[in-house]
């Protein structure tokens, strides 16, 4: 394993007891950006937005039709 240099030196005692501390601490970590939405829910949504519109466009069709006169 090829050693890591370090700017601390490793200093141990030449006389008393020598004491380690193995405790697990929590290391906090740089936070991970996420979407705020989701690719699929991105689709669903553009979907919607489509069949929307197209219903808009069949009701305003209809409303022209009512208003034009029958001819007979």
């Amino acid at each position: 394993m090829p050693e890591v240099k370090s700017m601390f030196r490793e200093v141990l005692p030449k006389q008393g007891q020598l004491c380690m501390e193995d405790g697990s601490t929590m290391v906090l970590c740089k936070p991970k950006l996420l979407p705020l939405k989701s690719v699929t829910l991105e689709k669903l949504e553009k979907m919607q937005r489509e069949a929307q519109e197209a219903v808009r466009q069949q009701e305003i069709a209809l409303k022209e039709q009512r208003r034009e006169p029958v001819e007979q």
